[in-house]
């Protein structure tokens, strides 16, 4: 049985798991980073990344190189499916109640995110087709032992679980499965040979129960999303081209040019999932760290996409995780290394509870809000609540997680 001991280990090499590893190395500390896959996590096909996901970019040295692939959007506008009118327009320039003027948002695409995070990385750090199937802490050494499912078992100082909705990490902290929102999503990506013709806008549509959005990634390319109660026949999840026709005569009233967008999307590239979230209120009673083991993205925080925040938590998270953890492992020699790294852990847990408790709760009550039917419902979405909506995406969008620095 071969035997490998790290500083730290992550476990998921999706956008929180590769994050983090950039800024351990970013501040001289070098992970391994394990993967169940055989390649990088790229589902979803893109992401909207709001400006505080932005501010965490450029902390790790790659928001620029991003910015160059991807167009910023100037605006929201938000129409109803109802009745095809705009209900609220929101542009980014100006500086609002809620906020700073600089709200910065492009939609980006999942595989050049990742690719460009590994790229930054030193060669051998991602370990691809290590499905993590046991933990086991050794109290008395202070190291995690983590089994991986061909036999090997790595020995780590520090353990971290970026392991997604279904994180091992999180249930060996006690923590329970994610539950089911009621609703499914599906993402998609199409491409335009000879340009789309969009506006730099984040357009959103609500109404009759359902709620999609386009977003513009490049000249070319769109991202676009709908999130749905899913029917009782299964088979329209189940099967890509019923999938399809379903959305398609869900759009409602909407211009032509929008309705393309889903019309000259393949089938191959759309995805459908439910949508799965943690219960606010266990983040208040369960450890999100203990001894030296944490969890982080989505394993920390799963919530339903209505502020598009949680690749953005996801990034929050490896700026606060990189500095307390390079911290600790830096700390003079003197002090107690375990006690160091403990401390550091629970650290990064206080700073991250009320963040995560916020947008998990905030997101489900928006997209309760947006996605309920009904004569009432709907005269108060569209009159009253489309630009308070608007505006709370701009709001969840203003947190600064700070920058990738050692404290003295």
């Amino acid at each position: 049985m071969e035997k490998n001991v790290e500083d730290v280990v992550i476990v998921g090499a999706g956008i929180s798991g590769l994050a983090t590893a950039l800024g351990l190395h970013r501040l001289g500390i070098r992970s391994l980073v394990v993967e169940s896959g055989d390649s990088l996590r790229t589902s979803g096909f893109a992401l909207g990344i709001w400006a505080n996901g932005w501010r965490a970019l450029d902390a790790l040295g790659v928001g620029d190189v991003l910015r160059s692939k991807h167009k910023q959007l100037t605006g929201i506008i938000t129409t109803s499916v109802n009745s095809g009118l705009t209900t609220s327009e929101l542009p980014f320039t100006a500086i609002h109640s809620w906020g700073r003027g600089d709200h910065e948002l492009r939609a980006v695409n999942r595989k050049v995110l990742l690719e460009t995070f590994e790229t930054e990385l030193p060669k051998g750090i991602i370990r691809f087709s290590s499905k993590v199937v046991r933990i086991e802490t050794d109290h008395h050494h202070h190291f995690n032992s983590i089994h991986l499912a061909d036999g090997t078992v790595l020995q780590s100082k520090v353990l971290i679980g970026c392991d997604g909705v279904n994180s091992v990490v999180a249930r060996f902290l006690g923590f329970s499965k994610p539950s089911f929102a009621g609703r499914s999503a599906v993402r998609g990506l199409v491409d335009f040979e000879n340009g789309h013709g969009f506006e730099p806008k984040f357009r959103q549509f609500f109404g009759k129960g359902i709620r999609y959005g386009v977003m513009p990634c490049d000249d070319r390319t769109v991202y676009w999303f709908f999130t749905f109660t899913p029917p009782q026949e299964r088979e329209v999840e189940e099967d890509p081209t019923k999938l399809k026709q379903f959305i398609l005569s869900k759009l409602g009233k909407v211009s032509d040019n929008i309705r393309a967008v889903f019309e000259k999307t393949q089938v191959q590239n759309m995805v459908c999932s439910p949508l799965r979230f943690r219960l606010p209120w266990e983040l208040l009673w369960r450890n999100i760290s203990k001894d030296n083991v944490c969890i982080a993205g989505d394993a920390l925080h799963p919530m339903t996409p209505d502020l598009g925040q949680g690749g953005c938590a996801a990034l929050e998270d490896s700026i606060v995780l990189a500095g307390v953890l390079a911290e600790a492992l830096k700390g003079k020699a003197s002090e107690n290394e375990y006690q160091r790294l403990q401390k550091g852990l629970e650290k990064f847990a206080r700073e991250r509870r009320w963040r995560s408790f916020d947008l998990i709760s905030t997101a489900y009550m928006v997209g309760f809000m947006q996605q309920s039917d009904g004569v009432v419902m709907n005269f108060v979405r569209d009159k009253i609540v489309a630009k308070f909506m608007a505006g709370m995406l701009l709001k969840k969008a203003g947190f600064d997680c700070g920058k990738l620095t050692v404290s003295s």
